[in-house]
């Protein structure tokens, strides 16, 4: 029996879903019913690198990073295609870091000791902090997001006794050393640099300078330098064209949907098109 195949079966007689590892690609789980305890692996790993496939929740993922920097750090480009009420659970992720940013559509989110559901919007970005609880409640046609975390591999743990919202608001709240954030496209602060629109996302503080997230809009063609690229330096492209070289390197360039990883310590150089929007995350470090 094919692994989901033989969850539904499970879940068909009674057992509820505990664990599931990996959300983008699973090959294990583990089941209840009272007493009774289930852990199912999937034969051989589904390959998803850098194909559309099936998830956790009915979830489509492409992998945007194929090695995923030996495991270290995951970069997954999700989609809903049909809208509607989602499948999903209170559930919480073990995580050191992981953001996820609205590229179209919308969706109803609910986070623990963060009040009642909100829509999450085109444009808006949220953290969230390790093992925070949360569930999406549904969502419109067309729904994609860039989720972005580390470790690459991590499990994803139900939560059936924990309601939400769970009737506290308490947005200061400690959560691994990281504080929830909701950034909100409409309320979005853009200073100019040159020839470049730059809003920055307050996720530095909310991680205590773990990462930087930040949204770029190009109102000119741009040649730049990159240096300084520390630990895990990415760039995904919204809308337009982007172009990465290394030194004495064949160019590369990126297009809507399209991203790259800036090698560390090496020197490069980009390339903006104009308007060109892209979304630049930095995480450092990422072990």
């Amino acid at each position: 029996m094919e692994f989901d195949a033989e969850i539904a079966s499970y879940l068909s007689q009674g057992f509820r879903l505990e664990m599931i590892f990996p959300a983008d690609a699973p090959r294990e789980a583990i089941l209840s019913r009272g007493v009774e305890s289930v852990r199912l692996e999937r034969e051989g790993s589904p390959n998803a690198d850098g194909e559309w496939h099936v998830g956790r929740a009915g979830m489509e993922y492409r992998d945007l990073i194929p090695d995923r920097l030996g495991g270290r750090v995951i970069a997954s480009h999700i989609r809903i295609r049909n809208g509607g009420p989602i499948p999903d659970y209170v559930h919480y992720h073990r995580v050191r870091f992981q953001m996820i940013y609205c590229l179209k559509g919308s969706a109803w989110l609910v986070y623990e000791d963060q009040g009642g559901p909100f829509e999450f919007r085109a444009g808006d970005c949220v953290l969230q902090p390790p093992e925070i609880r949360h569930r999406v409640l549904e969502c419109s046609d067309g729904f994609e997001v860039l989720e972005v975390g580390t470790p690459a591999e991590h499990p994803t743990f139900a939560e059936h006794e924990f309601d939400l919202p769970n009737g506290r608001v308490d947005p200061e709240r400690d959560f691994g050393g990281q504080r929830f954030l909701h950034h909100r496209f409409s309320e979005a602060i853009w200073d100019r640099d040159g020839a470049i629109e730059k809003c920055r996302l307050a996720i530095g503080t909310a991680t205590g300078g773990l990462a930087d997230v930040e949204v770029w809009r190009a109102t000119g063609n741009v040649e730049m330098p990159i240096v300084d690229t520390g630990e895990f330096l990415f760039f995904f492209v919204r809308q337009g064209r982007l172009a990465f070289r290394e030194q004495n390197s064949k160019e590369i360039s990126r297009s809507a949907d399209g991203c790259f990883v800036v090698p560390k310590g090496r020197d490069s150089s980009m390339m903006i098109a104009n308007g060109t929007e892209a979304i630049r995350i930095r995480i450092d470090p990422i072990d």
